[in-house]
């Protein structure tokens, strides 16, 4: 039984001892006037700093061929209607002429365009609208910037 009662530290010095040291904090202390501040103050800069950070703006580049009924089409006149369509949100990129055979090339044309303002689906039925000039058009490269 003494072997027991050692074990159980039932010794009235080992409870002292023990009360005193507070390994991990009391929930019953305080924060300082100074930390509040401090904390306050940090909270204050940080949400401010995110207010004047911009928001990310999901984009995409898309590179587009245009293939031509014949060799005599007005390849000047088809990228100026082309590039007519203008919308917020879309911005024409470079353009050049890719040989296809037989003396026929085709138009290759890239924009970005911002995917909560411009849906690609309405730039293809614009671009389609050009029927005169070009053949359906196809999709080279889509890339989410």
């Amino acid at each position: 039984m003494a072997l027991l009662m050692d074990i159980t530290g039932s010794g009235a010095a080992d409870n002292k001892d023990d009360d005193d040291i507070d390994l991990f904090g009391s929930d019953d202390e305080k924060e300082s006037e100074k930390a509040k501040k401090l904390k306050e103050e940090c909270l204050a800069q940080y949400e401010s700093k995110k207010a004047k950070k911009p928001s990310l703006v999901a984009k995409s580049s898309i590179l587009i061929d245009m293939k031509l009924w014949d060799d005599e089409t007005d390849m000047a006149k088809l990228e100026e209607c082309v590039r007519s369509i203008q919308a917020d949100g879309l911005v024409w990129g470079s353009s050049k002429l890719v040989p296809v055979g037989y003396g026929i090339k085709k138009l290759q044309i890239q924009y970005v365009v911002e995917d909560d303002k411009v849906g690609t689906d309405m730039l293809e039925e614009q671009m389609t609208a050009f029927e005169d000039y070009m053949q359906p058009m196809d999709v080279t490269a889509f890339n989410k910037i």
